[in-house]
């Protein structure tokens, strides 16, 4: 049976507030009316209207015992009848007062009619969605809007399931019977063991969960071995036409969670669906993974050949010394031969030198080898790293079916040309290709003159075009077939005719116009009065000038002053704080909200463990905190086995289901008005911090900029100080791909509409798709002078500002491309494509894309208006690094929360490294939540006291708190400990924001 409580299906609260009381519960004069028409005695006056209450609150009509007491005080109270008054009707009144109710509010009784109403909503709703909650869902809005009675949970419950395992197995049927014998067996063979040396000759079950390994040539051969087995079977999508994307990445999703004996007790048809589901995800994702470590071979090749090139300076450094001594004496020779006027005697000079340091010969032969190293050209020193990868690089290119996205299908031909080429031996190819889009520094390398005729250099031909044909990967102009992450974007945009009708509606709904012209023009003028603005205030407010050698320098924002009485604040504060468990915590949250009722197996049954509460608990700490199934299983006083929790995780949780409980949390603190004195909810910044990861996987990556190893847990918190999404990304990743993502998956109560970030979100994509979704991009820029402002026409000047300026807006170009423009967003807001897939094709320049050109153009214009605001406002500027210096905290926080195995993320699949973070962010919230909870009431109690306590100290304060929490020792769930309800806490005295 699914569980009631994770669906829509109406139920009382307990213990309602009186709020909700009287906002629900309280009769209306004509409804008051309409019972004593019906009814005459007092007891059938409180019977008949808790039935209608109940009824209008619900949608059904409840058991009598299930009426909370205090709806029926509340009722007996308005109707001013005495306690004595009974609300428990008999079965006969009980019918009678239900058609009366029925009659009154035009409601039918749910019958066959109804039944096979939403048996037809739902078996289509089937189609698409699979979780009998959602389809639960479905069928309750269905009966609502028809005006149906809703029947009892058990009754649509199993209606449901009917309907669902129906509707499934037809699909598993027509999958099933359309797979051949040889693709049956390969099916089959995917759930067979086999302990020798044949298991390396076909695929597995195991092989098609497997994650990639790091991006080594190992790690690349072996991942084209798996590969190529899973394409032995051929492309498994033409045998998926019949179920739906959404359904195949549910079943896929199920298929992922069981082993071979969970397989073997399953049906035949469904089993094997199951795993052609997996299989085809496993095709997809692989192609992404070979795609990524080609990239990252190719860089890797390129960034040894800078490192060669350094090497080789560093190691000619001597000889070059000496070769500027030999200048300097010749020179020198010069200068004392212009004073005599002797140049026969200049010459003997000259001579002279050259001789004693090896004649000119010699010194020619070094000058030559210095001259090969002493530019920034690394291309020549390529092929010594390629050639280890050239097989490898090979093999991967020709099992993908690449393309290209453009008109421009130069790189692609070439590729062809190569691969037609790749075993001949000899050191020159025919010049049959066009390569004009490979720069001087590679034509000189690949093309060579042979009896005045031109040749293609075989070797570094190869490099090149492997070179250039990962540039296409990352822009987008190439792109793999049957590829998610490099597969075509265009397909997953709105068709040109699906954006037409709404654009209109979205340009009102932010507020420029709607067609090209007029859009240009609107942003014409808004630029030109900011910067006329910003030129007047630089006239008066000397924040911005410009120095000697006419740079232009900003003033240092002076940092605020921490006030005396904030610590004195916190310190009282903290002494009214009890000390609590991270454990106990959980638990708390957990009788306030039931925010473990998101977990559960995937099928939406409920889950046939004893105390799944406790045991979501303890596997959420154990993962959130870092411990692991094996340390949290040690440290559980014999309550729960590592076994337990590690098929939990695997079986019950998933990062859907994780975000769904940080939501509930988010949500429930938005409630407080604590928060409110930190922020107001319309701010939040993005920030990455490093997370260490073993070495053998894909997600790890050395990067410079944090050091060592590891992954960037990308957050995005509100100016609340509590986090609202995040994600998990490699060191190497631009994170500002990612910038735009955390605030569009973010389904909680906060909603900011402005986004600060550090450096890293100055790009003039992310500024443009920013201001077309209606978002206000406002990242901290250190450099700010290296970023080139545009002016609005060419015949513009300004008295103050002028030197900023360094080129000029392209209109038409924005123009022409509006529409294009206008597609991407929409297709964004309507959850066909995130920013980050058209970020990390936007993120470098494509001669190409003339769709990215215009995106870069339109963002110089909104990140001049902003970088022209960020000079001129100090507040601006103070508001940034405050919100932004909110993020860098919680970074902080979570080190503290993320103690075990010193913070070493010891998984090495990305879903299950993105599922830590989540688990992270789930303790993190919770202890955010009772921090808030404990401070508000230490608040009112200090006020209770007399104490004067002023909103701006408030401010000042974190719910970071952590000496009172105890992280170690033996961990206890109990959840017979009933904390004091939320809404003790809620709210503040209305003094605080008078003050």
């Amino acid at each position: 049976m699914t569980s009631i409580d994770r669906t829509a299906y109406p139920k009382f609260k307990q213990f309602p507030d009186p709020k909700e009381l009287a906002e629900l519960y309280t009769p209306t004069a004509a409804e008051i009316k309409f019972v004593k028409s019906k009814t005459k005695s007092h007891e059938g006056l409180l019977r008949l209207m808790v039935m209608l209450k109940s009824f209008q609150r619900l949608g059904y009509f409840p058991h009598p015992e299930q009426i909370p007491i205090a709806v029926i005080k509340h009722l007996r109270s308005c109707l001013k009848l005495q306690d004595s008054v009974k609300a428990i009707p008999s079965e006969r009144q009980r019918h009678t007062y239900k058609n009366i109710i029925r009659e009154y509010l035009g409601v039918k009784q749910y019958d066959k009619t109804g039944q096979r109403l939403i048996a037809t909503i739902v078996a289509q709703a089937a189609q698409i969605k699979d979780h009998p909650a959602d389809l639960i869902n479905v069928a309750i809005e269905e009966l609502v809007k028809e005006r149906y009675e809703l029947p009892a949970f058990s009754t649509l419950d199993r209606l449901i399931r009917h309907i669902r395992s129906m509707v499934n197995n037809r699909l598993f049927a027509l999958c099933s019977q359309g797979l051949s014998t040889t693709e049956q067996t390969y099916l089959d063979k995917l759930l067979v063991v086999i302990d020798n040396a044949e298991e390396d000759e076909n695929a597995t079950l195991n092989l098609l969960k497997s994650p990639p390994k790091s991006a080594k040539l190992n790690g690349m051969k072996l991942l084209q071995n798996k590969f190529d087995m899973l394409m032995t079977f051929g492309d498994a999508k033409r045998l998926l036409q019949n179920i739906t994307p959404t359904k195949v990445r549910h079943f896929a999703a199920y298929a992922r969670t069981l082993d071979i004996a969970e397989f073997q007790d399953i049906n035949l048809p469904k089993r094997r669906t199951l795993l052609l589901c997996l299989l085809y995800e496993a095709q997809i994702k692989t192609r992404d993974y070979l795609v990524e470590m080609f990239i990252k071979r190719i860089l890797k090749i390129q960034n040894n050949a800078k490192q060669r090139l350094q090497e080789l300076r560093d190691k000619h450094l001597v000889e070059t010394s000496e070769l500027l001594a030999t200048l300097g004496q010749v020179l020198q020779a010069s200068k004392q031969a212009k004073e005599t006027q002797d140049n026969a005697v200049f010459g003997e000079q000259v001579q002279s030198i050259l001789d004693e340091h090896g004649g000119a010969e010699l010194l020619m032969q070094k000058l030559d080898e210095i001259a090969a190293y002493n530019t920034n050209n690394y291309l020549p020193l390529m092929w010594r790293f390629y050639a280890a990868n050239r097989k490898a690089l090979f093999s991967l290119v020709r099992s993908l079916d690449i393309l290209s996205t453009s008109a421009d299908e130069s790189v692609i031909e070439a590729l062809k040309f190569v691969l037609d080429n790749e075993h001949k031996r000899a050191k020159y190819l025919p010049c049959d290709i066009d390569l004009d889009f490979i720069s001087n520094n590679w034509r000189a390398l690949v093309v060579a003159e042979i009896d005045g005729a031109d040749v293609l250099v075989r070797q570094q031909l190869e490099i090149c075009i492997f070179f250039h044909l990962a540039a296409e990967f990352k822009t987008g102009d190439a792109c793999v077939v049957g590829s998610e992450s490099y597969g075509d974007f265009r397909e997953q945009l709105l068709s040109p005719v699906e954006c037409e009708p709404l654009i209109e509606e979205y340009c009102c709904l932010i507020g420029f116009p709607a067609n090209p012209a007029d859009f240009v023009e609107h942003l014409r003028f808004c630029f030109t009065q900011v910067a006329e603005e910003v030129d007047k205030i630089c006239a008066v407010d000397k924040q911005f000038t410009i120095n000697k050698e006419g740079e232009p320098v900003l003033k240092k924002v002076p940092s605020l002053t921490q006030l005396p009485e904030v610590d004195l604040l916190e310190s009282k504060i903290r002494v009214l704080m009890p000390d609590r468990s991270i454990l106990d915590i959980l638990c708390n949250v957990e009788h306030w909200l039931n925010w473990t009722r998101h977990f559960g197996l995937l099928s939406g049954s409920e889950a046939k463990i004893s105390e799944p509460g406790e045991r979501y608990i303890f596997t959420t700490f154990g993962y959130g905190c870092n411990l692991g199934p094996n340390q949290m299983a040690r440290h559980s006083g014999g309550m729960v086995t590592a076994h337990e929790i590690s098929y939990t995780n695997r079986r019950h949780v998933s990062a859907a289901k994780i975000e769904a409980a940080i939501r509930d949390i988010i949500n429930a603190y938005n409630r407080f008005t604590l928060p409110n004195c930190w922020g107001t909810g319309k701010k939040a910044a993005a920030d990455g911090s490093k997370f260490e990861i073993y070495e053998n996987n894909l997600h790890s990556e050395y990067h410079i900029r944090y050091g060592g190893y590891g992954g960037i847990a990308y957050h995005h918190v509100s100016d609340k100080y509590i986090a609202l999404f995040t994600h998990f990304i490699a060191c190497g990743v631009w994170e500002a791909v990612h910038i735009l993502d955390g605030l569009l998956k973010n389904t909680s109560d906060i909603q900011p509409d402005t986004l600060h970030a550090d450096t890293q979100g100055q790009s003039g994509p992310v500024f443009a798709i920013s201001y077309l979704l209606g978002i206000k991009l406002m990242p901290r820029i250190r450099n700010w002078q290296d970023l080139t402002f545009v002016r609005p026409s060419t015949d513009v000047s300004y008295q103050h500002i002028e030197p900023l300026f360094k080129g000029v807006v392209n209109w038409s170009l924005i123009q022409t491309h509006w529409s294009d423009m206008m597609r991407v967003v929409l297709s964004i807001k309507a959850g066909k494509v995130m920013p980050s897939t058209l970020l990390r094709k936007l993120n470098s320049y494509s001669r190409k894309n003339r769709l990215y050109q215009a995106f870069q153009e339109l963002g110089k214009v909104v990140r001049t208006m902003f970088l022209l605001d960020y000079i001129s406002n100090v507040a601006l500027r103070r508001e940034i690094t405050a919100v932004t210096n909110v993020v860098e905290m919680y970074n902080g926080f979570l080190d503290w929360v993320f103690f075990g195995k010193q913070g070493v993320i010891t998984e090495n699949d990305p879903i299950e490294q993105e599922k830590r973070l989540k688990y992270l962010d789930l303790v993190a919230s919770a202890v955010i939540l009772q921090n808030t909870v404990d401070m508000s009431l230490a608040i009112q109690k200090l006020m209770s006291q007399g104490e004067v306590i002023h909103k701006r100290h408030l401010a000042a304060l974190s719910p970071y708190l952590t000496r009172h929490i105890k992280r170690y020792g033996d961990y206890v769930v109990n959840l017979r400990n009933v904390p004091e309800p939320l809404e003790v806490a809620i709210n503040l005295p209305p003094e605080i924001f008078e003050m």
